[in-house]
């Protein structure tokens, strides 16, 4: 990777607490001929690509991994660096990626083994489980026995320096109780200096419109050179490292010893609220840290350009503690950017009979508007994208999906984060489903491969809402829920966000249509962002 494409960013947002690694060994990597087929091959991966993956070590600890490799077309990996933050050893800088190797069937789906010898506490090699949109971007899941974790992979522009302003929204655990936080918020990069606006969310607890103050850098320097001041109610400090995806999309993981917060910038061009119907998702919690049940929702934020959202708006919502809609609900509200923050780009949303949360916090960027619960009752957190098209999905494409939560101990009598890769088809004569489902879960890192759908199907959209689910593997080998079914919500025709409907999980994530002779994404939204679930089955930290 380029080192002028690493920033290295001190924010100062939270004072956080310590952080593992555990053993384990990598799978062998193996491709059986899928159904259904495709035309990708190994050449598709072909260039540097910035990668994550956030989730679960095997002891249950929250991790996080965020770095670059470079494929060369032709299953061979030859170089990469990586940053990984585990809760009980800290963080990891700088580990270089020494070699590797990877498969690409014509499916789109594939495995990455990432040699790092002894420069992380994982025994290598670390895997990493896609399936490919096109040569430019792919969903990931971390498949190997040392954590199970979801994320992308999205190729590296070269030369890029940030600038500008951006929205953010990073989540994980911090302090030495291991508790959930999740934070959005802007900033804008005016040569050396950084300014901007930040909300979080702590276990259930909100603190809203934190203003940032500092300074920002470039490498090639290891040493972190950017400073950012949190000021107000809050004083909080937090070491980042960031990776450039392009000049609109930056990845950053924590690098202090106080937590494990990954995610993702998005370029904000425009601090209006977008006009018109929103398909949104939001994974997290409802309740405080002492009391949580795992929640999501999905659905449709409709704004009329005056700072309503109209009583159009719908939401499906699923719990943990079994509560689960049988219909949309439905919902209104408002946008403002009240007092100081007017013109910002921040707004918040207060929401009248909406499901898990009474108001959020809300910043608009090129990778959708970022969403943070802030009304102190629980902990979600996502995105709403402008719907552009309610397109059926298409019965002559693939499609890859990534799937990410908390499994409810149904078939392990323990909780557990899990995470999916799927590639399926549909068929649209007798809205059928086929494919193959790769899954991995934590505590226990026991990836399952290549385990083959059946009794698949789906529902067209109808109002740009529609399902799909399937069973997964046979009698002996199974996934832990042994299938999924989920309610999904039409954006643009190729990205499709969905929440998990089945009560034996709460997940949510995305599929996207498959292409594998497009170059670009740009046209399929490569950039859209779906929140990895923000409440670990097991948070406590352990102590350095």
């Amino acid at each position: 990777m380029s080192l002028t494409n690493r920033i290295f960013l001190p924010l100062i947002l939270s004072a956080f607490g310590a952080l593992l690694g555990c053993g384990g060994n990598g799978v062998s990597i193996t491709h059986p001929t899928p159904p259904p087929s495709g035309g990708f091959s190994p050449s598709n991966l072909n260039g540097t690509y910035v990668f994550s993956s956030s989730g679960t070590d095997t002891n249950g600890l929250a991790y996080a991994i965020v770095g670059t490799f470079t494929a060369n077309g032709s299953q061979g990996i030859t170089s990469g660096v990586l940053d990984m933050n585990d809760s009980s050893v800290g963080p990891i800088a700088n580990a270089a990626i020494t070699s590797g190797s990877y498969s690409l069937g014509v499916d789109g789906r594939g495995q990455i083994k990432l040699n790092t010898g002894n420069s992380t506490p994982f025994t290598p090699p670390i895997v990493l489980d896609f399936v490919l949109q096109d040569s430019t971007h792919g969903l990931v899941t971390e498949f190997d026995a040392n954590a199970s974790g979801s994320g992308s992979l999205d190729l590296q522009s070269s030369g890029v320096t940030p600038t500008g302003s951006y929205a953010f929204i990073f989540s994980g655990a911090y302090g030495t109780s291991g508790s959930g936080l999740a934070t959005v918020g802007n900033f804008t990069l005016n040569a050396s200096a950084m300014t901007g606006l930040e909300d979080f969310n702590s276990s259930g607890i909100a603190v809203q419109a934190e203003n940032l103050s500092g300074t920002f850098a470039l490498g090639p320097s290891s040493t972190p050179g950017t400073q950012i001041s949190a000021t107000g109610s809050a004083n909080y400090a937090i070491t980042y490292d960031v990776f450039a995806v392009d000049a609109t999309h930056l990845k950053f993981i924590e690098m202090d010893a106080n937590g494990t917060l990954s995610g993702d910038a998005f370029a904000q061009t425009s601090t209006t609220m977008p006009t018109g119907t929103l398909a949104f998702t939001l994974i997290g919690a409802i309740g405080t840290a002492t009391s949580f049940t795992a929640t999501s929702a999905g659905g449709f934020l409709v704004t009329d350009g005056n700072g309503n959202i109209t009583s159009a708006s719908s939401e499906d919502f699923i719990n943990s503690a079994g509560t689960a809609t049988t219909s949309p609900i439905t919902f209104n509200g408002a946008y403002t950017q009240p007092g100081t923050t007017a013109g910002t780009g921040r707004y918040t949303v207060p929401l009248t009979g909406f499901e898990g949360a009474s108001e959020l916090a809300a910043y608009p960027s090129s990778g959708g508007v970022l969403l943070l619960e802030v009304d102190d009752s629980g902990m979600m957190a996502g995105a709403a994208y402008p719907q552009t098209s309610t397109a059926v999905p298409d019965p002559s494409q693939g499609y890859g999906l990534n799937l990410s939560g908390t499994n409810l101990g149904a078939s392990t009598g323990q909780l557990a984060e899990v995470d999916d890769i799927v590639e399926f088809a549909t068929a649209g004569s007798g809205l059928t489903l086929t494919g193959i489902i790769d899954e991995n879960f934590a505590p226990g890192s026991a990836p399952s491969y290549a385990l083959a759908l059946s009794g698949g199907s789906y529902t067209a959209p109808s109002g740009g809402r529609g399902q799909l689910g399937a069973s997964a593997g046979n009698s002996t080998t199974s996934t832990l829920n042994g299938g999924f079914s989920v309610n999904y919500y039409t954006v643009d025709g190729t990205t499709f966000p969905f929440v998990e409907n089945d009560g034996g999980q709460i997940a949510a994530g995305v599929f996207v249509k498959q292409n594998s002779t497009a170059s670009s994404s740009a046209a399929t939204r490569a950039h859209m962002y779906v929140l990895p679930s923000v409440v670990r089955p097991r948070t406590a930290r352990k102590q350095k």
